[in-house]
């Protein structure tokens, strides 16, 4: 292992394991093997490709897969009589076949009938699977396709685990060939939901978990989930001893039949990281939530639950592999560990049901000094505005792109550059070294010593600055300057006017980040310090924040510290953003439990911008994959917060950049970029954003928070990271996947129309943006109802399912789907509003919202049979659209294309107060 400092953008904290991309903290002591010198930078180890060089005959190049999938656990719904496996054998040189009438074949090899008891059935050759749609396949070759497939029936003994894997033959004169042999790809599981589960209502939590320590109070709870048991666990911790917290453990036990885990764990103080695992139960860090998967296939979900009276409660592990519940008390009085326990059939139905106890949990246990102000500021000083203007604005970062040494003519230069691409921002965050600050050799100890800008790189100060960028860029609606939440990295100067006009305090931080005493304002003078440094800001014609350094509050080395800042800290900057922005703030930094649950978890105000994981490092190449895996796998927690997870900041022209961009894409979040000037990739900025009526460049960002769909996969194994979110109402909108290999190899994979959320009635067809291609349409009971998807390493793709309308139009039937804007990763997250009927004089109407100019796409079953210029009229507010700006698509004859902006244009169209495009297709 190569190490490096992880001197991202001038601030060091850790090390980079050069591997695995994560960071290492706390970082080791420096050795031969180790470097501050970083090498060369390589992503993961790669594996050959599956398509060979033409001349090569080897045979282990065809290529299988398999669904249910190999290496991944496949939930086998309770009652269900059999499983079909579905094998497709491809190879690119058919000269490996002896005998032209000699076909190919494959077994799959599993232990159905007991754990020791292995048996073979064969697959049969078939050809009911043709119309599958396979995505990203290579053009220049032509590839020999075999499909395979057979029903393993009835149920395992006891509800075991079933573990399969296949082998197959080019033909009776070659060998058998193991998959995991050419690919590396492991068994996979079938988890078979028991059949006992009406017992469970009687069942007590230790039939979860054995050995329990009875110290700790078991209350069962009525979940707000269906199916789900309920569990309420309180222990208690030992009181803090100034200036030392007390500690207490607890005994939760070993976890009953695991056959997977999966933990959020705090990879070190202000960030969350994945963790998974098989069989026993190993942490190499404090976790905050765990889930089990059992071999009956429950899903026992643990949350920890911490901002509560000062108490900190995560989980951590013992040598026999049992759970253990570890507390951390501030308070001067006896506390208690809270930790909260469900069981349903399904993870997200066990995890939201921990997520909304949790929230009742914090609402009855927690401070409410802030609330009544909260709710006073929300009734008086909140003000609704469009979602664009905030949420959906595309925001440029100085960060990366200016660096450190910040000046307003930098910032200038930027932003014409910017304008010059007609690329028109709607935020600009000014981030650090913008700020007055007193000397040192570090970051960590230079002090804030007042409210102004510094003189060096604003010489004109703040106002000057803000004035003149509206002045030069008036599509720059925000305006956000960065700080720390203490102030500075080393909080306040105590020579400055800050430190003059209030009192202060000496604390001292936790060694590993800069460790050692600074000055704070103290927590009776941080309310008002916060309101007159966002008066300031906002006289200063700054309208919104980026708090960053959040968990320095959590570094704070004596309990009485923490006990006196935390939260008071927390309220203090919450109510002045409140007041003073209208919630228009983004907290960095601050992952940490108790702000999860004190600041973030509460619905009582509009939701925040917050991190979602540690930093992007350009420089890193190894950190990419895992920089996308650790957003994907966070969201699982994030998505029960009331915040929009922010998956940090990204360059347009870097090598992992539309890997980057899709990720951000399917979000569910913000979009950041921190190019440097004259450093853009304009083609990929176009794919993930739309100019408005008004000329502004806005994002397209899903409804639902992007997460994770398979949560037990780990990093490690050779599974595509499958992302999901969702646009529209539930059964008619879109449901989107973003798919990513995150591995070291080429990786083939079935995805099922069921792997889509929210796909569970009616028809779809989905689409392919890398490729362009669109399936036929499916439904959930069609055995055909999956596409296949190949991806080379760094290889991505976003899959959108769209939902299909049935209309008969003059006696014949007609499907038809929205597709929103075509060209665009996320193009469905523009519409805004849709309604199709049949009019009474028998002609389909479709009525489109949207947000931004483009192109537009409508999926028309029987488009092939149609006469755009006879069977089609298209109107923007009540005008028609110029023949010329109808056309049926290139990748898709069963799309037609409407160039919205090229009609509004010709039109002479303008924007109207409400900023969209309404758009008329009358289907004759």
């Amino acid at each position: 292992m190569v190490l490096r400092p992880a001197k991202q953008k001038g601030i060091s904290f850790g090390y980079c394991d050069t591997r695995t991309g994560q960071r290492v903290y706390p970082p080791p002591p420096l050795t031969p093997a180790m470097t501050e010198h970083l090498p060369e930078q390589e992503p993961p180890e790669q594996r050959p490709a599956f398509y060979p060089d033409e001349a090569s005959s080897d045979e282990m190049h065809a290529k299988v897969m398999c669904i249910p999938p190999l290496g991944q656990a496949t939930q086998i719904a309770r009652g269900g009589k059999s499983v079909r496996f579905t094998v497709l054998l491809e190879t690119s040189n058919p000269s490996l076949l002896e005998d032209p009438d000699e076909k190919p074949a494959v077994c799959l090899w599993h232990n159905h009938n007991g754990h020791y008891d292995w048996s073979e059935l064969e697959l049969e050759p078939t050809k009911d699977y043709g119309d599958v749609t396979l995505i990203n396949r290579p053009k220049n070759r032509s590839l020999t396709r075999y499909w395979f497939t057979a029903e393993l029936p009835g149920q395992p003994k006891h509800a075991q685990v079933v573990s399969f894997t296949v082998k197959f033959r080019m033909s009776s004169g070659k060998g058998w060939k193991w998959v995991k042999d050419s690919t590396g790809m492991e068994d996979g599981a079938l988890q078979y939901h028991g059949m006992d589960h009406k017992a469970h209502k009687s069942h007590e939590l230790k039939r979860f978990f054995a050995d329990i320590s009875p110290d700790i109070e078991v209350q069962s709870e009525k979940p707000d989930t269906d199916d789900t048991y309920l569990y309420s666990l309180t222990c208690p911790v030992t009181a803090a001893k100034d200036p030392d917290s007390g500690y207490q453990h607890h005994r939760l036990g070993k976890p009953i039949h695991s056959s997977r885990w999966f933990a959020l764990v705090r990879l070190w103080t202000p960030w969350l990281a994945p963790r998974q695992g098989k069989g026993k139960f190993l942490l190499d860090k404090d976790g905050v939530s765990l889930s089990f998967l059992r071999e009956d296939g429950l899903h026992v979900a643990c949350l920890a639950i911490s901002g509560v009276e000062d108490v900190v409660t995560t989980f951590v592990h013992d040598n026999e592999g049992n759970v253990i519940i570890k507390g951390r008390n501030d308070h001067t009085e006896s506390g208690t560990s809270r930790v909260l326990v469900a069981v349903a059939d399904t993870f997200e139905v066990a995890n939201a049901a921990v997520w909304y106890q949790a929230r009742k949990v914090v609402a009855t246990h927690g401070a409410i000094a802030a609330d009544a102000e909260t709710k006073e500021l929300m009734d008086d000083k909140v003000k609704p505005e469009w979602m664009e203007e905030w949420y959906d604005g595309f925001t440029y970062c100085t960060w990366n792109g200016l660096g450190q040494d910040l000046t307003a003519d930098k910032i200038h230069t930027a932003l014409d550059d910017l304008s010059k691409e007609n690329i028109n921002i709607t935020n600009l965050i000014i981030d650090d070294n913008w700020q007055s600050l007193g000397t040192g050799k570090t970051q960590f100890l230079r002090g804030w010593t007042d409210f102004e800008a510094n003189k060096e790189g604003f010489p004109d100060g703040l106002k000057a600055t803000t004035t003149e960028i509206r002045k030069r860029h008036p599509n720059v609606d925000h305006i956000a300057v960065w700080h720390a939440i203490l102030g500075y990295w080393g909080g306040v100067s105590p020579d400055g006017s800050i430190a003059s006009k209030y009192k202060t305090i000496q604390v001292e931080k936790q060694a590993g980040v800069a460790a050692g005493k600074f000055t704070v304002v103290a927590a009776s003078d941080a309310k008002q310090m916060y309101d007159d440094f966002y008066s300031f800001l906002s006289a200063s014609g700054v309208n919104s924040v980026k708090t960053d350094a959040q968990f320095f509050l959590d570094l704070l080395e004596h309990a009485p510290d923490r006990r006196n800042l935390t939260t008071t800290y927390q309220d203090a900057w919450t109510l002045a953003h409140l007041r003073h922005f209208s919630s228009r703030a983004i907290s960095c930094m601050s992952q940490n439990p108790q702000m999860l649950f004190h600041s973030q978890l509460p619905r009582n105000k509009p939701q925040l911008l917050v991190r979602n994981s540690d930093d992007f490092f350009p420089e890193v190449a190894a950190s990419h994959p895992w920089h996308i895996f650790c957003n994907a796998h966070n969201s699982l927690l994030t998505q029960h917060l009331n915040v929009l997870p922010d998956w940090d900041m990204f360059q347009t022209s870097h090598p992992w950049a539309a890997f980057h961009a899709a990720a951000r894409c399917v979000s569910g979040g913000p979009i950041y970029f921190t190019d440097e000037p004259g450093k853009h990739d304009i083609a990929l900025i176009r794919q993930m954003t739309a100019q408005t009526p008004r000329g502004k460049t806005v994002i397209l960002r899903p409804h639902r928070v992007g997460k994770a769909m398979d949560p037990y996969n780990g990093y490690e194994d050779l599974a595509l990271l499958k992302v999901g979110t969702y646009v529209g109402p539930a059964r008619t909108g879109t449901s989107i996947l973003g798919i990513f290999n995150v591995s070291g190899q080429s990786l083939s994979e079935f995805v099922h129309l069921l792997d889509f959320p929210g796909t569970e009635e009616g028809e779809y067809v989905v689409s392919s943006f890398v490729g362009g291609d669109v399936s036929p349409a499916m439904s959930k009971m069609g055995q055909s109802a999956m596409v296949g998807v190949e991806l080379e390493v760094q290889g991505w793709d976003i899959l959108s399912a769209y939902a299909l309308r049935c209309f008969t139009v003059k006696e014949k039937e007609v499907k038809v789907a929205m597709i929103g804007l075509v060209g665009k990763m996320t193009g469905s997250a523009a519409v805004t509003g849709l309604d199709m009927y049949v009019e009474s004089n028998g002609r389909l109407r479709i009525w489109t919202s949207l947000k931004a100019l483009g192109v537009m796409g409508l999926y028309v079953g029987d488009l092939e049979k149609r006469s755009v210029s006879e069977d089609f009229m298209i109107m923007i507010f009540g005008k028609p659209v110029p023949e010329a700006c109808v056309r049926v698509s290139e990748s898709c004859a069963k799309v037609l294309e409407v160039d919205v902006e090229k009609a509004w244009r010709e039109n002479g169209e303008k924007a109207g107060w409400s900023n969209e495009v309404t758009v008329e297709v009358f289907m004759l």
